[in-house]
């Protein structure tokens, strides 16, 4: 992913530091996947409801993934996914309990430790690829 545009910026270093820290890793990641595919094509990264998101504009291949932090759980980051899709619970479905879910809408990851790359990595795909299922 280029440059982050200066607004996406800023909206990151409003973020505090363990769960900015846990959502870069995700954009990192998010990054990594659209280039690794060929059919998620570019991504454009730019502000829904104030935070950072990520569409597939340019393949209509996916469903926006938004990130951000709960205003509840302040020990948590949040991968929000368009709530009238499937995704969220595709994902309880398929990983129950090695994540925690915010009804139909988010991923909630702890902003510390390690977690389980693998299957972040799935969901995230799945978002991307959304379309072309």
């Amino acid at each position: 992913m280029q440059t982050m545009p200066p607004d996406v910026e800023a909206a990151f270093q409003a973020f505090p530091t363990e769960v900015r820290h846990r959502l870069i890793d995700i954009r990192t990641m998010i990054s990594g996947i659209a280039a690794g595919d060929a059919r998620i094509g570019a991504l454009t990264e730019t502000l829904k409801w104030g935070e950072p998101a990520y569409l597939t504009e340019a393949t209509g291949s996916g469903s926006t993934i938004r990130l951000g932090s709960p205003r509840n759980r302040p020990d948590r980051a949040a991968i929000y996914f368009i709530c009238r899709t499937t995704l969220v619970d595709t994902f309880r479905e398929r990983f129950g309990r090695m994540f925690e879910y915010e009804t139909n809408r988010a991923v909630l990851l702890p902003v510390t430790g390690d977690i389980d790359r693998v299957p972040l990595e799935i969901m995230l795909s799945m978002a991307l690829t959304y379309h072309l299922r």
